[in-house]
């Protein structure tokens, strides 16, 4: 273990930009989304710590982007959707008082690569999907602290995310790897056994593959403790989230793949653990709630009192936990294979996995033929070349190639189940 690559994730070194007095300058990435909501209610809870300089949103939520703006009194709003700019002015203009300057607008699919690049102390990514790469890559290569909840950034462009990262550069939001972040902290590198990813087990924990032939989209988004948006949802109905977060484990923290464990935990209360060689666990539990881990990665190495709820330890509960079910949630297994396989794999198990929950969610794709049509279009994609290093070309042209096989894919089940 020693002689491996030191780790993204390290919460043992503290990343600082330079910063001056004050409360710290942060941009907020996918701010209408559930995290960035999550995060601006942490910060104006916490005034005299965060200041938001920058906003960005794909576009679809103005109303509540200008608010958001106003609010905050940011500096910059950036939308990838050129089309809304004027709704956003519009929205900008009745907000902001007669004669008060409104806040510089970017647009278009680069505006929240732009914002990231922005001057500030921390970016907080917290866009869905791997469109979150460039934003990813520009705060470190402007030297930002990243506080990432763009898993997909990672497991796409995970060579490229590791070359330009510094030491404690990364700080990461996701609940599990907050968590192994957290605990990862009692000990040294060298003392870490395993680490152990935990998963609620989503609306269909105990089903078997047979069972889930017939569910449908709102049962696949009823997820019983966690409220995200639909894509996320659907991905930890498939486990196809936990997958992902195996992947994003072994990139953070440098642990191969076969000492990297997932349990079901239906409540939800450990968000991950960490074995060590002694034979200790340390687990990191709260309740179910997003603001604790995003304040980790705002706060870190200081944490924010009262960030999110703590437990009631006078009232009896009880805690369970379950091996996996690999027959019945393959996505897991395979997204060790595409991990372990590297370079371009990753992107296409990704790609064609966020078509394929978008196929699902229009009613063109079956429940279970999410992960069976991503496992074929990672069976045609194949190894990678050895010695091949990553690109961003070679990202999205695998991508924009798993895409349109996922689609290709897609329409042939659709037309044999209308033939049926």
């Amino acid at each position: 273990m020693t002689d491996a690559p030191a780790p993204l994730a390290d919460p043992h070194l503290v990343y600082d930009p330079v910063a001056g007095d004050g409360p710290k300058d942060v941009v907020i990435l996918g701010s209408t989304g559930s995290i960035g909501t999550q995060a601006i209610d942490l910060v104006l809870r916490n005034p005299g710590r965060f200041r938001v300089t920058a906003l960005s949103a794909n576009g679809g939520r103005v109303a509540l982007l200008a608010e958001q703006a106003h609010r905050l009194r940011v500096r910059t709003v950036a939308v990838a959707r050129e089309d809304v700019v004027r709704e956003l002015r519009e929205a900008l203009t009745a907000r902001y008082g007669a004669g008060e300057p409104l806040p510089e607008i970017l647009a278009g699919p680069d505006a929240a690569t732009q914002a990231a690049a922005s001057d500030c102390h921390t970016v907080l990514n917290g866009i869905t999907g791997s469109i979150g790469l460039a934003p990813t890559l520009a705060a470190l290569e402007a030297g930002r602290t990243l506080a990432l909840a763009n898993k997909e950034s990672l497991i796409v462009g995970g060579p490229l995310v590791k070359g330009l990262a510094k030491p404690g550069q990364i700080i990461p939001v996701d609940s599990e790897h907050a968590a192994l972040f957290q605990a990862l902290a009692a000990g040294t590198r060298a003392d870490v056994r395993k680490l152990v990813v935990t998963a609620s087990g989503g609306p269909f924990r105990g089903r078997t593959r047979q069972e889930l032939a017939a569910v449908t989209v709102e049962d696949a988004l009823a997820h019983p403790t966690w409220a995200m948006g639909p894509v996320i949802t659907i991905n930890s109905a498939t486990l196809v989230n936990k997958g992902l977060e195996v992947i994003e484990a072994h990139l953070l923290y440098d642990i191969p793949f076969d000492r990297i464990e997932v349990v079901v935990h239906p409540q939800s209360y450990v968000h991950s653990m960490v074995e060590f060689t002694d034979g200790s666990t340390l687990a990191q539990a709260t309740p179910p709630d997003m603001r604790g881990p995003i304040a980790i990665g705002l706060g870190w190495p200081e944490r924010v009192p009262d960030a999110a709820p703590a437990f009631d330890w006078s009232k009896a509960s009880t805690w369970e936990f379950f091996p996996l079910d690999n027959e019945a949630f393959p996505s897991v297994n395979l997204a060790r294979h595409v991990g372990e396989l590297a370079g371009t794999a990753p992107a296409v198990f990704n790609a064609a996995n966020e078509e394929c929950v978008e196929a699902f969610r229009t009613g063109a794709l079956p429940f279970l033929g999410i992960i069976d049509t991503v496992t074929r279009v990672v069976e045609e994609h194949g190894t990678p070349a050895a010695g091949t290093s990553l690109t961003v070309p070679n990202v999205l042209e695998a991508e924009t190639w798993a895409r349109a096989r996922a689609r290709e894919l897609t329409a042939r089940t659709a037309s044999a189940e209308a033939r049926a």
